[in-house]
């Protein structure tokens, strides 16, 4: 992008802001380099981005960016084997450990709710802990190698502390005596020159040997080192260079260690910086109240409520305007001061906030494009020094926009045609307009000539635009009104200001019938818009009471639901209990029948059977009526005979009609018959289906003497305890039959089902033998009871 345009519509003002939003030195770099791109896609993700970090910054608050310092001189100086001071190795422990606090920080919010480019983004944060560590370990908050860095600089400083108070004991002992207090100045003891001295007056020199460090100013007063201590005193220096030579020690091993992660701290600073001004760009959004633009390439552009981003939020007006859809250009018309400049620098420079990965200042549903470049001249460019005039000016740089612009260019003009002979200047306004039109860039143009009124309304593709006036208080609005040309309102002002009538009515008659016609079409107009307007938000304000009351019935809605399946959760709890209770009382009922089996031999009467079952059925919950679903199902016509397969809705049970008795049915449900309405079952199978589908032969006992006894029973496909009943109300009935022989099917197998049934043959009171099958009758899957 052109700087001059960058300039000319202030992007660098926005820069600045941006910069002061950014939380590290990385970021302000990122930011201060921010140029807008014209790659759709680029301009995507950088919005993307934005998005991303105003969620983040709205949920969490912004990254812990604190510790992370541009650390690249650092770097750089340790791989080419420079030694790194103390500070500079704190300042690269912290920056790592400031690293991976942002990296858990972003991590932990994807997870929460998902913000995929910044986790990317935060995922490529190396986080090398040992070489944290390692300088943690060596040097302390205040940028100091620490004792515990190694134990020949922990064994040095002991000695030297050890000395230094030798030396100390020995000079105050000095000090206090007292035919040497009267040669002092001072009692005390200090240092010159990382040496102990005392301090001497002049007049006692040559009282103490030594060497002489300093003086006062005066000269009065000498800082002497006395020869007692000289010898001390040295033994001091060389153990504070033994010191300062373990200490390079120590910061060469943390440079060298320092070097094998260069290239990755190298990355982790860039990928730093990046997320940085992610999240500058999001305060800068939410301090402007900036909202996320759709993004085009097929030169569209739609502001809704679009706002300067310099001018002050209590001063701006709003602007609408829409661009590349019905037009390709916006010819504004109107007086001087009314805020035509003020409109093309709005929609310039929230085009370049937008192609930079900035949000703009305007309602939602706002729509920029991406632009190859934006042109614009605007403002009086009059240079004494080139001796150019401002039409000179202005015309040099519109050749200069002709000769670059494409068709996916936004052009800018202000006060086009200005500077010279009206005539000739609205001539030449015209026909560079039209060659741009030509060309198919989009443009918004300012003019004061009431000729490109004429021109926009007679060229499709071009249409006009003007800023609104206030005559009765003689002050512009500042709203820019897309479709109606300006007005001159010379007359107007003139007459409010107190103008001889006659003198207005004089100059209107100088003014051509034509142009009169035009100044009151654009009245009517006008008129029409502030009718329409006043139409707009009425309907707009009834569109808000409905939008109240749709959410209130909404919100009435969720709560009646929520209810509902409040009751519903309790029915079905209140249910479920009732047929744990029916399950609990059947097993009970279950295990008396077996007690009582074993207590009288397997010999329950027929009698104590039938008073068993009538437990079990009482013992039933009683049915729930059926959903409307399901009456609505049932209440199919159907006809239910003996034999038949049906579903039982209240148990959600199937089971077999084995009777029918008026509007009843007994339904055998297992080991169970229950008597059920006819409107409580469906007809799932068809006895004659059942038959044609299973032509093997089935045992179904009755419970009366009087029927026909089959002489085998087939048990194929039933557990034991199903079977063990069967059996033993077929070996009664057999018996009671008369028969002599029966067969008892059970099926090869597991073998299970045959061993069970053996064993309960062997203590059956009506059997007299038994055996498996032979040859013919069905070998192991058979066995052959002889009765009594």
């Amino acid at each position: 992008m052109d700087t001059k345009i960058l300039q000319t519509l202030e992007f660098s003002k926005i820069v600045h802001k941006l910069m002061q939003h950014a939380a590290t030195s990385l970021g302000k770099a990122a930011a201060e380099a921010v140029q807008p791109s014209s790659d759709l896609e680029e301009v995507k993700l950088l919005l993307q981005a934005t998005d991303e970090a105003y969620k983040a910054d709205r949920l969490k608050g912004s990254a812990p960016f604190g510790g992370v310092v541009d650390i690249r001189a650092a770097l750089l100086r340790s791989r080419i084997g420079g030694m790194l001071n103390p500070a500079e190795l704190l300042e690269i422990a912290e920056t790592i450990r400031g690293s991976r606090r942002v990296k858990r920080h972003i991590m932990q919010l994807h997870d929460d709710d998902p913000i995929p480019l910044l986790a990317a983004q935060a995922e490529q944060l190396t986080e090398h802990k040992a070489l944290e560590d390692a300088i943690f370990a060596c040097i302390d908050d205040q940028g100091v190698v620490m004792d515990s860095a190694s134990t020949e600089l922990a064994s040095i400083r002991r000695e030297l502390r050890t000395g230094e108070a030798r030396v100390r004991e020995k000079l105050e002992q000095m000090v206090r005596s007292t035919s040497v207090q009267k040669m002092l100045q001072d009692a005390i003891v200090t240092i010159r020159g990382e040496r102990f001295v005392i301090p001497v007056k002049q007049e006692y020199r040559s009282h103490f040997g030594g060497i002489v460090h300093d003086q006062s100013g005066s000269g009065a007063t000498l800082f002497i080192e006395p020869e007692a201590i000289v010898a001390m005193n040295n033994k001091l220096r060389e153990m504070r260079a033994a010191e300062t030579r373990e200490i390079e020690k120590i910061l060469h091993r943390l440079t060298a260690l320092t070097a094998e992660y260069v290239e990755d701290l190298l990355l982790d600073l860039d990928v730093l910086g990046w997320i940085d001004f992610a999240f500058a760009k999001a305060r800068l959004a939410h301090q402007m109240k900036a909202t996320l633009p759709m993004m085009n390439d097929r030169g569209f552009l739609k502001l809704r409520k679009g706002r300067h981003p310099l001018i002050a939020e209590e001063q701006v007006v709003p602007t609408d305007v829409e661009l590349g859809n019905s037009f390709t250009a916006i010819i504004v018309t109107g007086p001087n001061t009314g805020g035509k400049t003020v409109s093309l620098k709005t929609i310039g420079l929230l085009s370049l906030m937008a192609m930079s990965g900035m949000f703009v200042p305007a309602e939602d549903g706002s729509q920029l494009c991406v632009f190859d470049a934006i042109y614009a001249d605007i403002g009086d460019e009059q240079s004494i020094e080139q001796n150019l005039s401002t039409f000179s000016s202005h015309l040099t740089n519109i050749i200069r926009i002709l000769k670059r612009m494409t068709p996916k260019s936004l052009v800018l003009l202000d006060e086009l045609g200005a500077g010279t002979d009206p005539a000739e200047g609205s001539a030449l306004a015209i026909a560079i307009l039209e060659q741009m039109h030509r060309l198919g860039c989009r443009i918004v143009a300012t003019t004061h000539y009431s000729e490109l009124k004429a021109y926009a309304y007679n060229r499709k593709g071009i249409i006009n635009a003007s800023m609104e006036f206030d005559v009765q208080t003689l002050s512009p609005t500042y709203r820019l009104l897309v479709g109606v040309p300006g007005r001159s309102n010379a007359f107007a002002i003139a007459e409010r200001l107190g103008l001889q009538r006659s003198i207005i009515e004089h100059a209107r008659g100088e003014v051509s019938e034509e142009d009169m016609r035009v100044e009151t079409m654009i009245a009517s107009l006008e008129k029409d818009r502030l009718g329409a307007e006043a139409e707009r938000q009425t309907a707009e304000q009834l569109r808000i009471e409905m939008e109240a009351q749709n959410a209130r019935h909404e919100a009435e809605r969720r709560k009646f639901d929520e209810q509902r399946d409040k009751l519903i959760l309790q029915a079905q709890a209140e249910a479920r209990e009732t047929i744990a209770k029916a399950r609990r009382e059947a097993e009970q009922i279950i295990a008396d029948l077996r007690k009582l089996a074993m207590e009288e031999g397997a010999s329950v009467k027929e009698h104590k059977l039938i008073e068993a079952r009538r437990k079990l059925d009482d013992a039933a919950p009683e049915p729930h009526k059926p959903s409307k679903a399901n009456k609505a199902k049932a209440a199919k016509p159907q006809r239910i005979e003996a034999g038949d397969e049906v579903m039982v809705y209240s148990l959600n049970q199937r089971g077999h009609v084995v009777e029918l008795s008026g509007n009843a049915a007994f339904v055998q449900l297992g080991i169970m018959k229950m008597k059920v309405a006819l409107d409580d079952l469906e007809l799932v199978k068809r006895v004659e289906a059942a038959k044609s589908q299973q032509p093997k032969l089935a045992a179904t006992l009755k419970r009366t003497r009087d029927d026909n006894v089959r002489m085998e029973l087939d048990l194929r496909g039933d557990n034991l305890e199903e079977a063990i009943v069967e059996v033993d109300r077929f070996l009664d009935e057999s018996f009671l039959a008369g028969l002599g022989q029966v067969f008892i099917i059970h099926g090869k197998g597991t073998g299970i089902l045959r061993q069970g049934i053996s064993d309960f043959l062997r203590r059956h009171k009506h059997v007299k033998s038994y055996r498996l099958g032979n040859y013919g009758e069905g070998g192991n899957g058979v066995t052959v009871a002889e009765l009594k």
